[in-house]
């Protein structure tokens, strides 16, 4: 990931979060949008912005393999983890998911119910 100096600081304390994070191709380059690392609580007035959209650095035949995947219908590309690299590196973890069939949430949406009506019929 391409990360200004405070970004590192904050994410070494641990101060991201990953909710409605997601990635995008955007002409040829593989982007991170609505990942929030929080401001370093120690910077000054050159401190970063929270959320705003970071470039992942990766090679040319993974950008090619994962762009070819996301062009399927209905895939994904959201962040997992982040961890630092043995030389100090913050590297993203990515994960390729697949969303729900219509039919697919009615049966989870079923199986809540029947769970519900259950442990409340047990009380």
């Amino acid at each position: 990931m391409v990360l200004a100096g405070t970004e590192v600081k904050s994410l070494r304390e641990g101060k991201a979060s990953f909710a409605d994070s997601f990635c995008l191709f955007d002409q040829n380059e593989l982007w991170i949008r609505n990942l929030h690392i929080a401001e370093y609580r120690l910077g000054t007035a050159n401190n970063h912005l929270a959320v705003r959209d970071r470039k992942l650095l990766m090679r040319r035949t993974e950008l090619r393999r994962i762009e070819g995947r996301m062009r399927e219908k209905g895939y994904s590309l959201i962040p997992l983890r982040i961890f630092f690299a043995g030389k100090g590196y913050a590297k993203l973890e990515l994960g390729l998911g697949k969303g729900k069939k219509l039919f697919d949430k009615r049966e989870t949406q079923q199986k809540r119910d029947i769970d519900r009506e259950i442990k409340r019929f047990l009380k």
